[in-house]
This record gives C-alpha cells, structure tokens and sequence, in this order.
C-alpha cells in the first residue's frame, strides 16, 4: 500500500487520543486536545506532533504535501471494529416488517434473518462481492473510518465461509482501507443441522476451523451466542477449539437474552465482546477485571427497535467501552458514523469524547492494534481525518451529519471531499 510524506500544519485543534492500549472508565474522557498544532508524517508513519507554526518551505523542498488545516480539527481515523461488509443480497422487506413491530427472532421463524443472507451469499460470485465489498468500503472513508473488522457467517459450510474470507483478503490488498477479518461461521444453524447445534459446532471444528486456519485467513473467531442460536457451551466449546489453533477470540454476547455471554468472554480472556444489551452486572464487572473490550451497536438498537446497550453504566463500572457499525444487510444495513454519534450521545449517555475514544484507540484496541493505530502518536500509522469545523465538538453538534472533509490513510490523502478523491 502506497506510503506518503505529509505536513499538516495550523490545525485549529489537534485530537490525539494518545495512548497504546484501551481506555477504560474516566480515561475515556481524556482525549488530548492540542490547539494551532501541525503533524508531521514521514513514510506514512507519524514523525511529529507539535503545538505552534511551522516553516513549511523545507518539507515542500522535499517533496512533502502539505496541507492547511486552518480552522479545521484533525482526529484519528475511525476504526470500525464490528462490521459484516462482505454478503450477498438485501433484506429490505424485513425492515419494513420491524417497523410493523415483528421482532428480530420472529423473523428468523419465518425464514428470513441470517438464512435469507445466506443463500443469496452463497450464489454470489466472487467478483460480485468484491464489487460490492469496495462500494461499502468507500462509503466507510467517506465516513472518516480508517480500519475495519469484517466478518464471515454467510456461508455457515465450507466453501461459502472461505469464499467470505478470501474475498475479504482481496479487498484488503486493492483498497486503501486495512481490513481485519473474523471467522464467525457459527452465526447460524443452517437448514442442513436444523435441531442439530452440536453436529454443527462439530462439523465448524473439525472441518471449517482448520481449513480457515491453513489457508491463513481470518485472525479472529467468533460465535453468535444466543437463545435459539448457540448456547453458552456450545459457544465455549468452539471458542477453546479456536484458540488452540491461535485464532483471538471476539463473541456476540447477551444481544437479545441474558444467556452469561459476558462472563464467558472473561473466561477466556476474549479481545472483545459484543452487543451486550442483556449482559449482567457480574458478567460486565468480569469483563472489566478481565480487560475484555465491550464493543456497542447503537445502531443495531436503532434498527431493531430495542432497548440501548448501558454505556453509561460500562463507562462508570471502568470498562474499556468501543463503537462499531455492526453493517449488516438485516438487523443493521448502515455504514454511518454519524447516525452511531447521534446515537451514542443521546441515547446512550456518552460524552462525545468518551465517543471519540471508543471510535479510536478502543476501537484499536477491540482489533488488538492500539499500539499501531487509533491515536495521532509517534511512530504510529498515519491514519488521520481533516473535519471541516474547528473543534471536535462539531461531531456531535451537527446531527447525523458527516465532517470529514479529507481522509488520509498511511500519510496519503484518499478522500478530499473538496476535490475529486480517489480511494
């Protein structure tokens, strides 16, 4: 991926997030703000951040592209760390379905849900994803994310779940944004194991497990555990499987019933959990002791018409709280980040700098990359988004709005919303 030399001076405020790991609790406030400061970025990596002017005629010598930031706050870039970009199909009836008060698990009774992606995922070609993947991707930058996790679980076989991953890879080698894949295969019980969970989780084992493993393509795995879905163990018992075969380890816990998803990731020391509308205070405080990243979906709450994840409560309990998307074609098909602001801020009871920080080096750290990106610091990529405003405080302000105005990945400018941008 192309590398850049980049100056940007006179921002009006730099947001550094600084750091190497999560923030958990009152940490997350703490978001570093520097004001009329300039970075420097060397090779696509971050050389200086300093407050003050800055003579820019010898970076210019040397073949630096500069960039003004006067009046405009610079952030790092957003880190998307929940995301299921790569399907096939579109579930748009049964949104419309929701809005008429059919539930989530009602859906899946009629056929639809997770199975509906599924076939249509499984005669999807290649090229067809791929397609799709950028169009989803490019929408992502547009929104200021830099990074982003994807997962499988559309094909619940073999050949549909490495498909998923491969195509993912692809991906991560033609567009400017690093994508870090997950192995969720157990996200359903397809047709083929219908009453038959186990047998399944057998099969995800014995078969998929090791073939994803061997080919090299996902480094982490997770599991939908959930009432009607995968027990809690069902889940441990493939979550152990996984990591003996080195994959880390994320889950999908206590979305919709309080089933001990939250104390099972403390368990097994999983990098995130996720969702964790239902999760207990035990299973919370588990997760804090055991520094397991609590990653939320306001958005999905927002889609499925259910109560919001307890941010606050999280927050004030001293876990390291991350923000993701969770892009989804059916409880969630939305990329915004500035619908998951609105929400977090509102609904959630979030600071927009404890916001900003879950977007950032907590996002980081639920990917296990906190010392690499997530926050503007020597030595770290230079993954970085110009906002059109002079102050942070413009993200939650300007409801459901975009600021970005540029996007730059690895010290080069992919998105300039003032100018044609190539991704």
């Amino acid at each position: 991926m192309k590398r850049g030399n980049l100056l940007i001076k006179n921002a009006s405020q730099v947001v550094t997030c600084s750091g190497s790991r999560g923030k958990a609790g009152k940490e997350m406030q703490d978001i570093g703000v520097l004001t009329h400061a300039y970075i420097v970025v060397e090779d696509g990596v971050i050389t200086c951040v300093k407050v003050g002017d800055v003579d820019d005629k010898p970076y210019v010598n040397r073949g630096f592209e500069v960039v003004d930031a006067t009046g405009k706050c610079v952030l790092p870039g957003f880190v998307d760390s929940h995301t299921h970009l790569v399907f096939g199909g579109y579930r748009q009836e049964e949104y419309n379905w929701r809005l008429n008060g059919v539930s989530y698990m009602e859906i899946m009774r009629r056929g639809g849900g997770i199975a509906n992606t599924v076939n249509a995922t499984r005669e999807a070609s290649v090229e067809a994803l791929v397609e799709s993947g950028i169009r989803r991707l490019n929408t992502m930058a547009s929104f200021g994310v830099t990074t982003a996790e994807g997962k499988s679980g559309y094909g619940l076989d073999l050949d549909t779940e490495l498909k998923q991953l491969d195509v993912m890879r692809q991906l991560n080698k033609v567009h400017s944004l690093d994508i870090i894949t997950t192995f969720l295969g157990p996200h359903a019980v397809p047709e083929a194991y219908k009453n038959q969970p186990d047998a399944f989780i057998d099969f995800m084992i014995d078969r998929v497990l090791p073939e994803v493993d061997k080919r090299g393509l996902a480094e982490f795995a997770d599991i939908f555990c959930e009432k009607d879905v995968f027990s809690i163990v069902q889940s441990e018992r493939f979550l152990k499987a996984a990591n003996r075969l080195g994959f880390k380890l994320k889950i999908h816990a206590d979305e919709i019933v309080r089933l001990g998803g939250a104390e099972l990731a403390a368990e097994l020391k999983a990098t995130s959990a996720d969702h964790l509308l239902a999760a207990s205070d035990a299973g919370l405080a588990a997760m804090r002791d055991a520094g397991v990243v609590a990653t939320l979906l306001p958005n999905t709450a927002f889609s499925l018409k259910t109560d919001y994840a307890r941010a606050r409560d999280m927050i004030d309990m001293g876990l390291i709280v991350a923000l993701a998307t969770d892009l989804n074609p059916g409880s969630c098909f939305t990329e915004s980040i500035p619908l998951l602001i609105a929400l977090a801020t509102r609904e959630m009871r979030m600071t927009i700098e404890e916001v900003i920080t879950a977007l950032t080096i907590n996002g980081a750290a639920a990917l296990e990359r906190a010392d690499q990106i997530g926050s503007i610091d020597i030595g770290k990529k230079a993954d970085l988004v110009v906002h059109e405003f002079p102050s942070y405080a413009f993200l939650a302000y300007h409801i459901g709005v975009s600021t970005v105005e540029k996007v730059i990945k690895n010290g080069v400018i992919i998105l300039d919303k003032a100018h044609e941008g190539a991704y």
